[in-house]
């Protein structure tokens, strides 16, 4: 049985969206928000950010389940608006596979594929059966949230682009070679 007070789900769906933006930055094609802070005030806000959500997860009463059905429902938005902004075909299990994200081809698409089924399947899992209280809210989200979520990753994609073209880095390499 699932333990709803822990909210082990939401906790998982947390530690795979830091994992799908770390992987991101480690694969060298940046991560959500590096083109405005740069990349280590990024990944600070990134782990810590994960590390409250964690901590907050296991901790926080069923009271509070709204919250947590509102993040499972961002978490799922921006994993879906992946895979409805860009190019994918279907596995061998007829799901939808990205064969290019954000500057992510080749060898490490495989990778970042299983990193965002883990993180949405975990999130819809947390919706489904933790955040009873919010769970209407958490599922209807990715109606409204998904086109922001595309329209956020195409604005800071092109943004990341032209700062890799300007100044290529470490954490942009991929970036940079698409220029």
């Amino acid at each position: 049985m699932v333990d709803l007070r822990r909210r082990r789900l939401t906790q998982a769906a947390t530690v795979g969206v830091a994992a799908h933006v770390f992987f991101e930055l480690a694969a060298g094609s940046a991560m959500p928000f590096a083109s405005l802070l740069g990349p280590l005030p990024a990944a600070a806000l990134w782990a810590s950010t994960t590390a409250v959500g964690i901590h907050q997860a296991g901790r926080l009463p069923p009271s509070r389940d709204r919250v947590f059905a509102i993040t499972n429902g961002l978490f799922l938005s921006a994993v879906v608006g992946h895979f409805t902004a860009w190019p994918w075909q279907p596995n061998r299990l007829r799901a939808p596979w990205l064969r290019r994200c954000e500057g992510l081809e080749g060898p490490v698409i495989v990778p970042y594929n299983v990193i965002l089924y883990a993180s949405g399947l975990t999130a819809l899992g947390g919706l489904l059966l933790e955040n009873r209280r919010g769970r209407l809210v958490g599922l209807l989200l990715p109606v409204a949230g998904v086109p922001t979520v595309v329209a956020a990753q195409r604005w800071e994609f092109g943004r990341l682009l032209a700062q890799a073209r300007r100044r290529p880095r470490w954490w942009n390499r991929r970036l940079a070679r698409m220029g």
